[in-house]
């Protein structure tokens, strides 16, 4: 198996975060997207990491890999084992896939003008805001347990303060900081980081 990856993408590091929680045997190769192969890149009709090979299966849409992986390697298990708890956690990752990915891409891009990125991460900032009581009554995004939810929105917290956002620890936003620093002191999730994103949030 193996997954090439880009050195700093958060599609990329949400695939490889369920790798590391599962513990898989895979090899990633890591790319910045101007140097990856074409005969990789061909294999997504999109021509964008990540792209999961497995035998002669290969996956270039995330949340098809991470289902994947989590089916073929199902301990511990990162959806819930009930089909209506399962079909809320793909609503959540949908939902951060079409309103919370366009945000941090805008950003991320450097292409927005100064009032329009200000006003984008006023919007992503206000987006996350709206979840952090979940997590007074959650340890992980709606549910008691670690899951594939969780793997989709760790990536998008951990590139806030180099996106030159600063969330402010009050009341409205400690549960959502508390979850936030319970995540990256997660095994899994360190051992997802690569080089490039562990610089980050470097102190």
């Amino acid at each position: 198996m193996i997954l090439y990856s880009e050195r700093d993408n958060h599609y990329s590091h949400r695939v490889r975060i369920v790798l590391a929680e599962k513990d898989i045997a895979c090899e990633i190769r890591e790319f910045d997207i101007e140097e990856a192969p074409d005969d990789i890149l061909s294999v997504s009709p999109y021509h964008k990491l990540p792209i999961l090979v497995d035998r002669d299966l290969a996956l270039y849409d995330t949340s098809v890999m991470m289902e994947y992986l989590d089916e073929r390697f199902p301990h511990p298990p990162l959806l819930p084992v009930y089909p209506v708890a399962r079909a809320n956690c793909r609503e959540l990752m949908l939902r951060i896939d079409r309103e919370w990915c366009p945000l941090v891409d805008s950003i991320i891009s450097g292409k927005l003008t100064k009032p329009k990125e200000k006003k984008t991460k006023e919007e992503l900032i206000q987006e996350l805001a709206t979840i952090s009581p979940i997590f007074k009554e959650f340890p992980f995004f709606m549910n008691e347990d670690f899951t594939l939810v969780d793997c989709y929105l760790a990536p998008i917290m951990w590139r806030l303060t180099s996106m030159g956002i600063n969330l402010p620890y009050n009341k409205q936003l400690k549960p959502l900081l508390d979850y936030q620093n319970k995540i990256f002191e997660r095994p899994g999730f360190i051992d997802s980081l690569t080089t490039i994103e562990k610089d980050l949030r470097a102190d």
